[in-house]
């Protein structure tokens, strides 16, 4: 859960009504001319965490070596909202702390104002954020980006704020002035708002530049955007990130990542964006769970992941004897491999990589591996999780993982014994 401070940062406005339904209204920004121009607009708040790779990681305030960094849970620490609203607009060096509340520009102070007036007449959750714009690029000024819809509004003004907020995101409309434009590919938002929190404005920067880096080299240029943002609440595990895209089914996802380095930006692309698998190490949330759905989600990818495991141990055991049967040399250099699978099973990456799939899917999982009783002890302890309580993890399933891990130890001795008697008996019949 966030903490009391966390609440007080994020930018969630909430306007006395006898309704009960409100919607949480949060600012953030885009980074693109942060990086290409250095320069900064004459009376301008100065971003004085620009630093480069190096610096940033170094930094022992600020950086990636800050004595509270990865020091707090991050699972469960996003709110519970619907659709998440992007303005493109100028960039981090003009933007001030509480860019809603500024007299610097009307149009998102206006736009800010707008939503909120009409906030309990909306039926989603909405976020409002502010990304960075450039006039004659895909990011305008004025431009409009809403998730999970995946449409783009051109060059919104001031003149038109109370219209839209009205057609769109009240009546769930289109705005007629302007002609929406479907958005395909991923996009990746980086909290980069250095002078609402210097630890975003060191940490951001840098891992927008990383982005860009890793995307130009996997080829990904048109398929996945990146784009520093404004304050997101949270900053305290800066680097922040969301990702928004399609997920394996189709539906368009919005997933929060926080205390990310610039070292798990090629994890995070290669694994949640081309494969798309989450990084539950680094996880926050996911837009449209509650804090308790999150905690769930993130139990049963766990839980899923121990059933993968232990299939694909069994699997790869039974595959490499009887490979082995047939040429010495097979067996020889593949002797290792229930070792090396045994191994992992123990010693797990730092990154605990899941496939996002539904309960559903989970259930389905769990039942067509039960075909012992160790499977069936695991199948059990799925269903009798969705009535636990979220202490995630508890007594019980840590000990539960000391047994199977001590299970998976002790078959890849038994498998590597049998590999390599079965080599030496290869090996002898050649002679």
């Amino acid at each position: 859960m966030a903490s009391n401070r966390e609440r007080e940062e994020s930018l969630t406005f909430t306007i006395p009504s006898s309704s009960s339904h409100s919607s949480p209204i949060t600012v953030s920004d885009q980074l693109d001319s942060y990086l290409a121009d250095p320069r900064s607009a004459s009376g301008s708040f100065q971003n004085d965490g620009l630093l480069s790779s190096a610096d940033a990681a170094s930094d022992p305030d600020f950086g990636f070596s800050r004595s509270d960094f990865r020091q707090s849970p991050l699972s469960g620490t996003v709110e519970l909202y619907q659709r998440h609203v992007f303005l493109c607009y100028k960039n981090p060096r003009v933007w001030p702390p509480r860019i809603e509340a500024a007299e610097f520009d009307r149009l998102p102070r206006l736009l800010h104002a707008a939503v909120v007036a009409r906030k309990t007449h909306m039926k989603k959750e909405t976020r409002l954020t502010i990304c960075e714009g450039h006039d004659g690029t895909e990011t305008s000024n004025g431009d409009v980006l809403i998730f999970p819809d995946m449409v783009r509004y051109r060059r919104l003004t001031h003149f038109d704020v109370e219209t839209f907020v009205e057609e769109v995101l009240v009546k769930d409309g289109e705005w007629l002035p302007g002609t929406p434009e479907a958005l395909r590919g991923s996009f990746v938002f980086v909290c980069s708002h250095g002078s609402r929190d210097r630890r975003c404005g060191v940490c951001g920067p840098v891992l927008v530049s990383r982005f860009r880096e890793e995307i130009e080299l996997h080829g990904l240029q048109g398929k996945v955007f990146v784009s520093p943002c404004s304050h997101i609440g949270g900053s305290q595990y800066a680097g922040n990130v969301i990702v928004f895209g399609p997920s394996m089914n189709g539906e368009v996802t919005g997933h929060w990542y926080g205390y990310v380095t610039p070292d798990d930006v090629p994890f995070l692309l290669q694994h949640h964006i081309i494969k798309g698998e989450v990084l539950d190490s680094l996880w926050r949330g996911q837009m449209g769970f509650s804090v308790d759905e999150q905690l769930k989600k993130q139990e049963q990818r766990l839980l899923l992941n121990d059933i993968t495991s232990q299939d694909n141990f069994v699997s790869c055991c039974q595959s490499t004897a009887s490979y082995c049967q047939s040429t010495a040399s097979c067996c020889q250099s593949n002797a290792s491999c229930c070792q090396s699978n045994g191994d992992s099973s123990i010693h797990q990456n730092r990154f605990l990589v899941e496939k996002r799939m539904d309960p559903d899917i989970i259930e389905a999982e769990a039942k067509l591996s039960a075909d012992n009783e160790n499977n069936e002890s695991v199948f059990s302890r799925i269903n009798s999780s969705k009535g636990a309580s979220r202490k995630f993890p508890s007594v019980t399933t840590w000990l539960d993982g000391w047994e199977q891990e001590d299970t998976y130890a002790a078959l890849a001795v038994v498998c590597a014994a049998v590999s390599v008697a079965i080599a030496y008996n290869c090996y002898k019949q050649f002679q």
